[in-house]
């Protein structure tokens, strides 16, 4: 495992049967990731990378394996135990945003703190430099849904953030977006690893967002097939060698 790991996953496995057939979405996969770590999964729809990302976020319960997070031992907590701990210790990127219409910008980015039922002076000045760091200062009393698709996800990414999770889990944050504008929300995951130590773990289908990630984990039939470690570095615009990988496991 990797030293210093916020997140162990031991022997991960997980089965979906419904009447006519036992599907394994995952067959045995181990990993660690370092805290400030970026680390991507990447593999084509059916590989299973979906399903290890909901295990990692505590969205989703394997069928048997570890999972630890923070320290703690996802698949030994109990429903309630559980919602809590994600709510405090695992933030969310997600493709469609997941914004309320009916609340300001303030508001969807204080929403883990209106749900914990925080309102201390200190948490709205994190919410404040949480709106400023992430570009949408002025935007504050205006609703989510007269805003681009860019300050969209910006808002996303600083509630996602506004706890100091654990891990944040990115699950194609770039697919609603421009080119342009995914590469500016890529950036903004990049550099909250490479300022803030904030671990993040991104899946995605495409090459370029992978580009940024410290190490891709390239996903096919439920195990990890291959491994690309280019480590830190402020230039991502080759994803050369994420394709080439992922053109040797698809064909």
């Amino acid at each position: 495992m990797v030293a210093t790991a916020v997140v162990e996953a031991t022997d991960l496995r997980r089965t979906f049967t419904d009447a006519s057939q036992t599907i394994e979405a995952l067959r045995g996969v181990s990993l660690g990731v370092a805290k400030g770590e970026f680390v991507a999964l990447v593999g084509s729809s059916g590989s299973g990378k979906s399903t290890l990302l909901h295990i990692l976020g505590g969205i989703d319960r394997p069928t048997s394996g570890s999972i630890v997070i923070d320290g703690r031992d996802l698949a030994r907590m109990r429903e309630r135990e559980l919602t809590a701990f994600r709510s405090a210790r695992i933030g969310f990127v997600f493709q469609y945003f997941n914004l309320i219409g009916s609340l300001t910008v303030f508001e969807n980015v204080a929403l883990p703190f209106i749900v914990a039922e925080r309102n201390t002076k200190e948490d709205r000045d994190r919410v404040a430099d949480m709106i400023e760091l992430f570009g949408l200062r002025g935007r504050e009393s205006r609703s989510p849904v007269t805003l681009s698709a860019g300050e969209q996800q910006r808002i996303a990414i600083a509630r996602a953030f506004l706890t100091e999770p654990a891990i944040v889990i990115a699950d194609e944050p770039t697919g609603s977006l421009d080119p342009a504008t995914g590469i500016e929300t890529l950036q903004l995951l990049w550099e909250s690893c490479d300022n803030f130590k904030q671990t993040v773990v991104l899946a995605t289908h495409d090459p370029q967002a992978a580009a940024f990630a410290d190490r891709v984990l390239f996903i096919k039939d439920g195990v990890i097939a291959d491994e690309y470690a280019p480590g830190r570095r402020e230039d991502h615009r080759d994803a050369g060698p994420v394709l080439d990988r992922l053109r040797r496991l698809t064909f």
